[in-house]
């Protein structure tokens, strides 16, 4: 059994849902995005999403893509992004890591050096954005070989059809975006969702995470009582633009984030 398959048989012992928070690697700087990190596993976080910076997204609402663009002006890179994973990597080996990339970026360093460094370094997988299932085999064919998971997403949009054709391919989690849009947080979220996370739940081999739009302990845990994961990003993100010290806005992360794991582990 891998890490992943860990945390979810883990978090299914302890009667709760698994808690995946995004991170904006080298927002505000790389040496604050590694204390938040290591702040958001501390405060209950299973899998870290270590989103990688990119100047073109398409999925990135008004929160993380001002965090983008903040890391790219402080010079971050990929390269930075996984020696800090690796160092991350070395002090907590029970947390799940998860790549979350545009190809561009993967593209430029090369598939096939990045999934040989991903393994050494003992990261999970990748999650790739904008890599359709059409074009992800190339992708998945080097997961697969360095023993990686390409974790694929399923839209509100997804027919059930295409639905179980992704499904085949799902590996270590499948990520369901909850809403159509961006990430960004919200006080609402679609009343079909409980539905289709039950559906997905029935169809798929793998555990069912669902993120985009979730913001506080009340959202989390209405969607964890449908899910076996929830993804949180925007709203973990947003306190490091708000007023106070460096070491005071972290807290508020690290706060919000105790917040999001009562409500998952009372969902289950």
């Amino acid at each position: 059994m891998d890490r992943l398959q860990n945390i979810f048989q883990r978090c299914k012992a302890e009667k709760r849902r698994a808690l995946v928070i995004f991170n904006s690697c080298g927002f505000p700087d790389m040496e604050t995005s590694e204390t938040l990190i290591r702040k958001s596993i501390d405060s209950g976080a299973d899998i870290i999403e270590l989103g990688v910076p990119f100047s073109d997204p398409i999925a990135d609402g008004a929160t993380i893509q001002k965090a983008s663009q903040a890391a790219l002006a402080n010079g971050v890179t990929l390269t930075k992004i996984l020696d800090m994973a690796e160092r991350i990597r070395n002090d907590y080996p029970e947390t799940g890591l998860i790549l979350f990339s545009y190809s561009n970026v993967m593209l430029n360093y090369g598939l096939e050096a990045l999934c040989a460094k991903l393994k050494t370094i003992g990261v999970d997988g990748i999650l790739a954005v904008d890599v359709p299932l059409e074009e992800g085999a190339q992708l998945r064919k080097l997961c697969a070989g360095h023993g990686l998971h390409p974790i694929p997403l399923i839209a509100p949009t997804t027919s059930r059809a295409r639905a179980e054709e992704i499904l085949r391919n799902a590996s270590g989690f499948v990520y369901y975006v909850t809403v159509c849009g961006v990430t960004g947080e919200r006080t609402e979220l679609p009343p079909e969702l409980a539905e289709r996370l039950k559906e997905l739940r029935a169809m798929s081999p793998v555990p069912v995470v669902a993120g985009f739009g979730i913001a506080c302990e009340t959202t989390a845990r209405a969607v964890a009582e449908h899910a076996d994961g929830v993804v949180v990003g925007s709203a973990a993100i947003r306190p490091m633009f708000g007023e106070g010290t460096l070491a005071e806005r972290t807290e508020k992360v690290a706060t919000l984030i105790r917040a999001l794991r009562r409500g998952v582990s009372n969902a289950a």
